[in-house]
Formats: structure tokens, sequence, C-alpha cells
């Protein structure tokens, strides 16, 4: 994909004309929330039990993170701090009217940051974990690539870039225009983290999705040394 400002004008529509809840946030699917989520947790914590023992549980930052679904449910129980990053500021105003009840002492909410994927740039040497989930696809190939040098740089000492987003049923990418996004094949993005100078220490499937969604693969990457 060529870079496009229409892209993201539509993609930023559509997400406009959203409500801000789960069911929305999820496509109508809400259903899945429960098997997203503790399928996450494992994967993330398996990776860093089992590939990167040294990740402190410090800072994380939540990409796309809409109305805080991952951040109330996955990345603030084991984080310190987590930032929120995401284009739509009526659903960070949700976020954190819903999470700032939960913070306290040891887990509490950081940054709001309203802002595009394809501008942000993360304050580097900063995070432990970055999650980006169900956003990636938003980006074209270029501002993805352009994104990932950003977020290595802002990865502290061992710190890890979780990826959880659609991939392609077949060998091309599955293009959505009303949402703007793309399902990438798994050998783009693999191409698009090597070129990045990450390596994949894990990847899954997602499972016990319904059967008429997309694929979902799970990736942890780290820098290159």
């Amino acid at each position: 994909m060529d870079k496009d400002q229409s892209w993201y004008h539509g993609g930023k529509n559509y997400w406009q004309g959203k409500s801000s809840t789960v069911h929305r946030m999820l496509g109508g699917y809400n259903k899945i929330a429960k098997t997203d989520l503790s399928s996450s947790r494992r994967f993330l914590l398996k990776t860093i039990q089992t590939c990167s023992k040294n990740t402190q549980f410090g800072y994380a930052l939540d990409c796309g993170a809409g109305i805080g679904r991952v951040t109330k449910n996955l990345l603030l129980p084991l984080f310190q701090v987590v930032d929120l990053v995401d284009q739509n500021e009526e659903f960070l105003f949700t976020a954190k009217s819903k999470l700032s009840p939960l913070s306290n002492e040891q887990h509490r909410l950081g940054e709001m940051y309203t802002c595009g994927l394809q501008d942000f740039d993360p304050q580097p040497n900063k995070y432990d974990a970055i999650w980006c989930q169900w956003v990636l696809m938003h980006l074209t190939d270029d501002d993805l690539y352009s994104f990932l040098l950003r977020c290595k740089s802002s990865l502290r000492p061992n710190g890890i870039i979780f990826v959880k987003e659609n991939v392609s049923r077949d060998d091309e990418p599955e293009i959505d225009a009303d949402d703007c996004s793309v399902a990438r094949t798994e050998h783009t993005y693999q191409e698009l983290f090597k070129r990045s100078g990450l390596n994949i220490i894990k990847q899954q499937y997602q499972g016990n999705f319904p059967r008429k969604l997309l694929p979902v693969r799970m990736y942890a990457l780290t820098g290159t040394t």
C-alpha cells in the first residue's frame, strides 16, 4: 500500500461513528472478549517466563487503546504504569473515566495520547512492553515500518513489543474498505519485522474464535542485538 491520507481519514471517520462500548470495539463480537483476553494474558506471561525472564513489569503502552479494554483486563493488573494512545478522543475520555478509579500505588494509568499511530512518536527508552492489537492493520506498510522503528527505540532493556492482528487466509492481503484496514499475510508481517530490526521470540495463533472471523496471529518481538 502507498501512503494515502484518505485511507487514514476513512478509518478515523469509521471509528468516530462507533459508540464507546466493548460491543462496538469488537465489531459486534463481544462474546469473544473473555477468550481473547485470557489468551493474550497467557501469551504475554509465557513469553516473559520462557523467552525474556529479565523483562520488568514497569511501564506498558497500549496502542489503539480505544476505551481501555486491554488496559483494564490485561496490562493494568500486571504493569505499574500504563500509557494509552488512540486517535479517538472520545474513546480515551471513556477509558480515563472507567480506569482512573482502578488506579492505585502499584498499578496506575499514565499518559493519554490522542494521536494516530502513523504520527505517534513514543518516548525513547521508556517501555517494558508495548501492546498493539487490531490497530496495525490501519497503517500503510511504510508507516507500519516507521512506527515499529520508533517502538523499538522506545523499549527499555529486555522490553518486548506484542503484536496481535488479523492475518490473511491466503497469500494475498485482505482489504476492508469500510474501516480502512488490511489483513496482511504472515509473510508480510515477518518481512516488516525483519526490516525493522525486530526478532520474533514467540508466536502463535489465537484459538477458539468463530471460524467466520479472520485468523489472528500473536507475535512477541525484541530488538536485534
